[in-house]
């Protein structure tokens, strides 16, 4: 059996995660909704999303540090991210969403991480 390169690995573990951060912000927006309310378990979505929009953003950043890789410009990241946590906030605010569920969605991709860790564990040949 041959082992993939670097580049392919690390590109299926970043797959990965966004997956996984997608499916535990859905899993926990309807797990938040049944527990405490639909406004709980809206708030967990934003924060979850605000969560993936970060870890995206991340990760382009990092692809842009590598000297082979095109140049992306991250400006628009920042104002983005920026544009995000202001909506997500006047969203939470007007709404009078629950902040604490909202900052529970915000731990989605470091969850995520912690779990693509555990499967390359249980996974690695």
């Amino acid at each position: 059996m041959t082992q993939p390169n670097d580049s392919e690995f690390y590109d299926r573990a970043v797959r990965r995660i966004g997956r996984i951060i997608m499916a535990l912000g859905v899993i926990g927006a309807i797990s938040m909704a049944a527990l405490k309310g639909i406004s709980s378990g809206f708030a967990f979505l934003i924060g979850s999303a605000i969560s993936f929009t970060s870890f995206w953003g991340w990760r382009h950043l990092a692809d842009a540090l590598v000297p082979t890789s095109k140049k992306r410009r991250s400006a628009f990241f920042v104002l983005r991210l920026v544009g995000m946590i202001a909506l997500a906030w006047v969203i939470i605010k007007f709404l009078r969403l629950n902040l604490a569920a909202a900052a529970l969605g915000l731990l989605v991709s470091g969850a995520a991480v912690v779990l693509e860790i555990v499967y390359e564990l249980i996974y690695a040949s």
